[in-house]
């Protein structure tokens, strides 16, 4: 697989002197991986997505993204990165939504026919194209979040990173977003990176997960392997998907079950091990 990007033992202090070391494991990313980054709050999630997107230069360590350090050569890199931040509010600097959107590709320098065509594309295949003439502040909190992914994907690039893309949007708005970013996964082989603190989510969108702490990066796995390490989790404060939750107290109960990719999933997995004579055992399981 091809590397794209790659941060390895960065440390960052910030104008109060507050210091983070991200160091341990490297944060790599192969072309079409979709990554999540968890752990808790200033943990320094947001702090590895800035130093990937050029925001933060690195004290100490690498940072490198498609070959370039981003902090020292961003331009040269652009069009390959989309980035969607945590507050997009403050990413949706036009008063229209095409205006919004447009913004990128007519300051690179592509023709006006042809940035109304980029622009008619990206709102199309994200199901916004009659939002085109809203103005942005009249918006809905999932909608603003569509316009700024819109922006962050005109250009066609090749990664993506978010910050927190769930935090605020209603559960219908959360499973758009989950389909959406699927989606371009899987019809544009667009790889992924995004920050989040809702572990419920992770499975059904990351085949690549990092915990991060005030300790570094202190884990590497699958969503499966990610979410087995209980002591772990409990250690930097995270709590286990539901789903994860369920499958391990469904083999104390004597019912293996991988960790599902959703509720669905988990309902066809637990008739299948019954099925095949699977027998709960009795009493309760110990949490």
């Amino acid at each position: 697989m091809e590397r794209i990007v790659k941060v390895s033992c960065i440390r960052h202090v910030y104008p109060d002197r507050t210091a983070v070391h991200l160091c341990g494991l490297d944060m790599v990313v192969d072309r079409g991986d979709r990554v999540a980054i968890v752990g808790p709050n200033g943990g320094g999630k947001s702090t590895m997505l800035h130093h990937i997107i050029g925001l933060l230069r690195a004290h100490e360590g690498e940072v490198d993204v498609f070959g370039v350090d981003p902090a020292r050569d961003y331009a040269r890199i652009r069009e390959r990165v989309g980035v969607v931040l945590q507050n997009a509010e403050e990413q949706i600097i036009a008063p229209t939504v095409r205006d919004d959107v447009s913004f990128s590709p007519r300051n690179y320098g592509y023709p006006s026919a042809r940035v109304r065509e980029m622009v008619d594309e990206v709102l199309a295949e994200l199901g916004i194209a009659h939002l085109a003439d809203r103005v942005c502040h009249y918006l809905s909190g999932g909608e603003k979040r569509k316009v700024a992914l819109a922006g962050a994907l005109v250009t066609r690039p090749e990664l993506v990173i978010l910050d927190e893309p769930f935090e605020g949007l209603d559960p219908r708005s959360k499973h758009e977003m989950i389909d959406l970013l699927n989606h371009l996964h899987d019809e544009h082989g667009l790889s992924i990176v995004y920050t989040t603190h809702e572990v419920n989510i992770v499975p059904l969108v990351s085949n690549r997960v990092y915990v991060v702490c005030r300790d570094g990066v202190i884990f590497e796995g699958t969503p499966e392997q990610t979410f087995a390490q209980r002591e772990l989790l409990e250690k930097v404060g995270l709590e286990q998907p539901t789903l994860a939750e369920l499958s391990y107290l469904l083999g104390r109960l004597g019912v293996k079950l991988d960790l599902p990719s959703g509720v669905a999933d988990a309902a066809r997995m637990i008739a299948d091990a019954l099925s095949q004579g699977a027998r709960i055992t009795e009493g309760e399981p110990q949490t």
